[in-house]
């Protein structure tokens, strides 16, 4: 077992243990609530831990009752306009962020996940959800549509449920997300960290090489027109099987044997 130094924070508990980075949203009594200072820590440990290649997926999850309440409401009031777009601002360059790091982000998902915090969990590339969990976009409830929410939730679950969700603010249920796609999985309350943990460890046992560079082409591929999807996905895989680990991993399968990677 080994460990790695981690930066410090004020809203953030970082910590790094076998390939496995965890990152606890760590402002308990605001319902991990994302103020600017917060959003601005969250992309910096993002990005640190991005160009780590010693860390092969990366767990984000919240501190006390909920995973994240959104916004800070408290910096949201008798502000200019030029504040509330620095807010946003910040806020897309956080969700974009997490996609486009090379690790895995795994959001572990109790109590509450709203607004911003709905959208952070939709923009994170899995999601494991405790059965209490509860997701929505309330913004239209107190005169403030969930615009930006929007954005992930409407790629992550069907445009009827996403609207419904964005015009009424009701929430839906842990099961009703897994239906929809919104969620991985769904355990019970006290299985929550261990599930979480196993789904990042067989994450983080294949090569991190090959992880990122299949977690980036997803991305780029995911809106192509199929035609363009395969020819640039052909290219993206021609490329990886020049990898040192693709070789491996072949000479492994081939003389049966498990492969000895090199992140290369």
């Amino acid at each position: 077992m080994t460990t790695s130094p981690v930066p410090t924070y004020q809203h953030i508990l970082l910590t790094v243990e076998d390939r496995i980075a965890i990152a606890t949203m760590n402002r308990p009594a605001r319902r991990n609530a994302l103020s600017l200072e917060h959003m601005e820590e969250l992309i910096d440990a993002f990005r640190t831990l991005g160009r780590r290649g010693d860390i092969g997926v990366i767990i984000l999850r919240g501190a006390g009752p909920a995973f994240c309440a959104g916004h800070d409401l408290n910096e949201m009031t008798g502000r200019s306009p030029e504040f509330y777009r620095h807010i946003f601002d910040t806020c897309t360059i956080l969700m974009e962020t997490i996609q486009a790091i090379p690790q895995p982000v795994i959001a572990q998902i109790h109590g509450i996940a709203t607004a911003a915090g709905c959208q952070l969990a939709a923009t994170c590339d899995l999601v494991v959800a405790a059965d209490d969990a509860r997701f929505a976009t309330p913004g239209v409830k107190i005169g403030l549509f969930c615009s930006t929410p929007m954005v992930a939730l409407s790629r992550a679950v069907p445009a009827k449920l996403a609207l419904e969700m964005l015009l009424t603010g009701d929430p839906i249920s842990a099961s009703e997300a897994h239906q929809f796609g919104l969620v991985n999985r769904v355990v019970p309350v006290a299985d929550l960290e261990t599930t979480t943990l196993a789904l990042a460890q067989k994450i983080a046992s294949a090569s991190s090489a090959v992880i990122g560079i299949g977690k980036q082409a997803f991305y780029r591929q995911i809106n192509m027109p199929q035609h363009q999807a395969y020819g640039y996905a052909k290219e993206v895989m021609s490329f990886n099987a020049t990898f040192a680990d693709a070789q491996e991993g072949i000479c492994a399968f081939l003389e049966k044997r498990p492969p000895q990677w090199s992140d290369r």
